[in-house]
C-alpha cells in the first residue's frame, strides 16, 4: 500500500505543467496572472517572472488565464510538452501600455507625443461588420461620409472632407504593404474587419515617417494566430435590405509558423434604387520565425467587386424619397466593377540585440470599369515598392537612444480612357460605349528618406525628432490622338522636406503630457490633375501643412480608468479644391489656405458588477473650428468661411456588458453636429444622434466546437439624416444642387459563428 501511494503521488507530480505568461504588447512577464483549470477547479497566479505551474491530471486540458488590464486567453494543452508561453493582449482600458508599432520607433502609448487612437479586436467585433470603415467613425477627430458601401470618404481633422466621391490625403498600410496608390488614393471598403487583429491612427500630418500624409495614416494589422492551435469558423449573417454576408476563414500556428486564411462574400440590394452590392474577398497571410530569430511575412489578397452606384439626391428628394437614386445614374445604370490584387512580402532580420532591419516589397494593381452617365471610364492600375528601416538602440552621452532611418521606392503606372455613354440612344438597356473621348498613361514615382532620433533625457523626460525627404514625378504618354492637344512629357513636384518634433513628460505614474510640431504634404490625385476633357493641369502644386498640438494621456483609478485629451491647430496651404464645371464633373485647382483647430478627448472605464460582470463605457468627442483663412475663386471671397464637409461636433457614447456566461451587450450612441455644403456656407445639414444595438451569445455545444449567436438594431429610433454630403455640388439646367446621401433607416441583423479548434 505504502508502494502503490508513493507511485499515484509520483504520477501526480510528473502531471504538473510548467509555462510562462507574457504581455503580447511589451513582451515582458505578467505578475498575479490568474491560469485555472476548470477540470479541476485549480487555480495558481504566476510569479514575479510571470512563470507559474498547475496540475494537470488528463490531457488535453483547456487552461483560463486572465490578469488585470488584459484581456482573457483560453488555450487547448495537448500534453506536457505543449508550448508553455502564453501571451496576453492589453485590453482596451489598458490603452497606455499597448505598444503602437506604425510609428518609425515602436513605443508605450502612452510615452507616444502623438495623438494615436487603436481600434482594437473588440472594437472591430461591434456592430454588423460589413463595412470595415464604419469603426472609424468611432474614433475622435474622424469622419466617414456614408454614401453607400462603396462610396466612403475619410476625413481626419477635417482633411479629405472636400475629397469628392473617395478618400485621399491619407496614407494607409496593411502589415506594412501600402494600400494608397502613389497618386494618393485609398480605397479601405473591400477590407472585411473579420481578417483584421487590430487598427492603429496616427492622426494629423505624418509625414516624417510615411511621406504624403497630410490627414495621418491608417495602418492594419492582420489577426495572425499568436499561440499554437489550428482552427476553422465558418459565419452566416442575414439582415435588412437583403444583405448576406459569409465568412470562412482557418488559421493554424506551430511553434514558428503562423497561417491565417479568409473568405468573405458579401451581397446586398441596398436602401436605394440602383443600390445592388456584390464582393468577393480572399485574404492569405503567413508569418515563418527562422533559426535567427527573425520573421519572414507574407500577405496576398484579391477582391472583386461590382456595386452600383444610386449617387446624391436634391433636398426635395432626399426629404420626401430617400430611397430614390438620382435619374441620371439610374437610367444609365450606373456601376464601378474592379479586379484589385495586393502581394507583399516582409523579412526582419536581428543583426544583433540592438540593431535590426526590416525590409518588405509589394505589388499592387487594379482594374476597373465605371460607367457613369456622363461617360465610360476604363482604368488599369499597376503599382510595386519596397521600403527598408533599420532600427538601433544606443547609449549617446550616456543618454539611451533610439534611431530608426530607411527609405522608400513606390512606382505606378497609370492608364485611364473615357467613353461615349449612349445609354439615352438605348432606352432601358443601361450604359452602352461609344467612342473613345480621352485616353492617358500616367506614371508616377516616389522616393521618400526618412530618420527619427527618440532620446531618454531622464526618466520622465523623452523628446524626438525626425524627417522626411521626398521626392514625386510623374510622365504623361498622351494615348488620344482625336485632339490637336499633345501634353506627352515629365513633370516633377518639387522637392518636400518635411520636419518633426516632440516631447512627453511624465509628471506623475502613469500620466504623461505631450506636444508635438510635426509638418506634412500631399499630391494631387489624377482625377485633380486632369480635367473633364482628359488633359492635364500641370501648375498643380502640392499641398502642405503644419501641426501645432499639445495633449495628456493618463491612467487613474488603478488602471481602471484611461483619458486623453488634445488641443491641435493645422494650418493648410495651397488648398486643394474641385471647381465643378458641370454635373459630377469637377478641375482641381490650389486656391488658398485653411485653419483646423481642434479639441478631441477620450475616456475609458472599466468597471466589474459583480463577479463574472463587467461594464465597459466609454466617452469620447471632437470639436472641430475648421476654416478658410484665405480663399478666393471665381472672384468670390470665401475667407473665414467654415469648412464645408465635417461635422461641427462628434459625440460617442457606448457601453459593453460582458458575463462569463458568454452573454455580451452593446450599445453605441453617436450625435454628428451640422455640417456646411459648401464654400459659401449657404446651407447646413441637420444635425443627427444615432443608436446602435447588438447582443451576442457564445457558448461551446462540444469540447472543441464554439458557437457565437448575434442580433443587432442599427439606428434604432429611425433617423433621417444625411450620412454623406456631396460638398460644393451644383445645379445645372435648374436643376438643384444635389448635396445628400440618405443614411439608411432603421434596419436589422443577425448571424450565427461556428469555431472548431482541432
Amino acid at each position: 500500500m505504502f508502494l502503490l501511494a508513493l507511485i499515484s503521488t509520483g504520477q501526480v507530480v510528473g502531471q504538473n505543467f510548467e509555462g510562462k505568461v507574457i504581455n503580447a504588447a511589451t513582451a515582458e512577464p505578467v505578475l498575479n496572472a490568474s491560469i485555472e483549470n476548470p477540470a479541476t477547479g485549480t487555480v495558481v497566479f504566476s510569479d514575479d517572472g510571470g512563470n507559474f505551474e498547475i496540475t494537470i491530471e488528463d490531457y488535453p486540458a483547456m487552461l483560463t488565464i486572465s490578469g488585470f488590464g488584459f484581456e482573457n486567453l483560453k488555450v487547448e494543452i495537448f500534453n506536457a510538452d505543449h508550448s508553455g508561453n502564453f501571451y496576453l493582449n492589453p485590453s482596451l482600458e489598458n490603452l497606455s501600455e499597448v505598444i503602437i508599432t506604425s510609428t518609425a520607433i515602436p513605443s508605450r502609448l502612452q510615452d507616444l507625443p502623438a495623438a494615436v487612437s487603436l481600434v482594437s479586436a473588440s472594437d472591430l467585433k461591434r456592430g454588423d461588420n460589413t463595412n470595415l470603415v464604419e469603426k472609424f467613425n468611432n474614433v475622435p477627430g474622424m469622419y466617414v461620409n456614408q454614401g453607400a458601401l462603396n462610396t466612403n470618404k475619410i476625413n481626419i481633422r477635417g482633411i479629405g472632407a472636400r475629397s469628392q466621391y473617395s478618400t485621399n490625403r491619407i496614407q494607409s498600410y496593411f502589415d506594412g504593404i501600402p494600400l494608397t496608390t502613389a497618386e494618393g488614393e485609398l480605397t479601405l471598403d473591400d477590407i472585411d474587419p473579420e481578417s483584421l487583429d487590430r487598427i492603429e491612427v496616427i492622426k494629423g500630418p505624418s509625414s516624417s515617417v510615411y511621406g504624403a500624409g497630410l490627414g495621418g495614416s491608417i495602418n492594419l494589422y492582420s489577426a495572425l494566430p499568436k499561440t499554437p492551435k489550428t482552427e476553422a469558423a465558418i459565419k452566416s449573417q442575414f439582415g435588412s435590405f437583403n444583405t448576406r454576408k459569409n465568412v470562412v476563414r482557418t488559421l493554424h500556428a506551430g511553434e514558428n509558423t503562423a497561417v491565417n486564411a479568409n473568405y468573405t462574400s458579401l451581397t446586398s440590394d441596398g436602401y436605394r434604387d440602383n443600390g445592388d452590392y456584390n464582393r468577393h474577398t480572399a485574404l492569405v497571410n503567413a508569418r515563418l520565425q527562422t533559426l535567427d530569430d527573425s520573421n519572414l511575412s507574407l500577405l496576398a489578397s484579391f477582391t472583386k467587386l461590382k456595386a452600383y452606384i444610386p449617387s446624391s439626391l436634391n433636398k426635395d428628394d432626399f426629404m420626401n424619397n430617400p430611397q430614390s437614386a438620382n435619374a441620371n445614374w439610374e437610367a444609365a445604370r450606373g456601376f464601378e466593377s474592379y479586379d484589385r490584387g495586393l502581394l507583399g512580402a516582409s523579412y526582419e532580420h536581428n543583426f544583433s540585440e540592438n540593431f535590426s532591419n526590416t525590409t518588405s516589397i509589394y505589388l499592387n494593381f487594379r482594374n476597373g470599369y465605371e460607367p457613369r452617365f456622363f461617360d465610360i471610364l476604363k482604368e488599369e492600375q499597376v503599382s510595386a515598392g519596397a521600403r527598408t528601416r533599420f532600427q538601433l538602440s544606443a547609449v549617446i552621452f550616456n543618454i539611451s537612444s533610439q534611431i530608426s532611418f530607411g527609405g522608400e521606392y513606390y512606382n505606378e503606372w497609370y492608364n485611364t480612357a473615357t467613353f461615349e455613354n449612349l445609354f439615352r440612344e438605348y432606352e432601358n438597356q443601361g450604359s452602352v460605349m461609344g467612342e473613345r473621348l480621352s485616353g492617358n498613361e500616367q506614371d508616377r514615382n516616389y522616393t521618400n528618406f526618412f530618420a527619427q532620433l527618440n532620446l531618454e533625457l531622464t526618466e520622465k523626460w523623452k523628446l524626438e525628432g525626425g524627417f522626411n525627404i521626398n521626392s514625386t514625378r510623374y510622365s504623361l504618354n498622351d494615348l488620344f490622338a482625336g485632339d490637336d492637344v499633345n501634353q506627352s512629357g515629365d513633370y516633377r513636384f518639387d522637392v518636400i522636406f518635411s520636419p518633426r518634433i516632440g516631447s512627453t513628460y511624465e509628471v506623475s505614474p502613469g500620466k504623461n503630457f505631450y506636444a508635438n510640431i510635426s509638418h506634412g504634404f500631399s499630391t494631387p490625385t489624377v482625377a485633380e490633375t486632369l480635367t473633364p476633357d482628359g488633359q492635364i493641369n500641370t501648375d498643380l502644386k502640392p499641398e502642405t501643412g503644419i501641426n501645432y498640438e499639445l495633449g495628456f494621456k493618463g491612467n487613474w483609478l488603478e488602471n481602471r480608468l484611461y483619458t486623453e485629451f488634445s488641443a491641435y491647430s493645422i494650418r493648410i496651404e495651397d488648398l486643394l479644391v474641385a471647381q465643378r464645371v458641370a454635373e459630377d464633373r469637377y478641375v482641381g485647382l490650389n486656391a488658398g489656405k485653411t485653419i483646423h483647430n481642434g479639441l478631441e478627448f477620450l475616456v475609458n472605464y472599466n468597471l466589474n458588477l459583480t463577479s463574472g460582470i463587467s461594464a465597459k463605457p466609454y466617452l469620447n468627442a471632437a470639436f472641430n473650428f475648421f476654416e478658410f483663412e484665405e480663399f478666393v475663386n471665381n472672384d468670390q471671397d470665401f475667407s473665414g468661411n467654415e469648412l464645408p464637409g465635417v461635422p461641427k461636433s462628434t459625440i460617442n457614447l457606448g457601453l459593453n456588458l460582458e458575463s462569463d456566461l458568454g452573454i455580451d451587450l452593446f450599445a453605441g450612441y453617436r450625435a454628428v453636429g451640422e455640417i456646411p455644403l459648401d464654400d459659401a456656407n449657404s446651407g447646413y445639414s441637420e444635425n443627427y444622434q444615432l443608436l446602435n444595438l447588438k447582443a451576442s451569445w457564445t457558448f461551446d455545444i462540444l469540447r472543441d466546437l464554439e458557437v457565437n449567436f448575434y442580433a443587432g438594431i442599427n439606428n434604432v429610433f429611425d433617423e433621417h439624416y444625411a450620412a454623406s454630403i456631396l460638398t460644393n455640388a451644383v445645379g445645372f439646367g435648374g436643376a438643384a444642387p444635389r448635396y445628400y446621401y440618405p443614411g439608411n433607416p432603421r434596419n436589422y441583423y443577425g448571424g450565427v459563428q461556428l469555431n472548431y479548434i482541432f
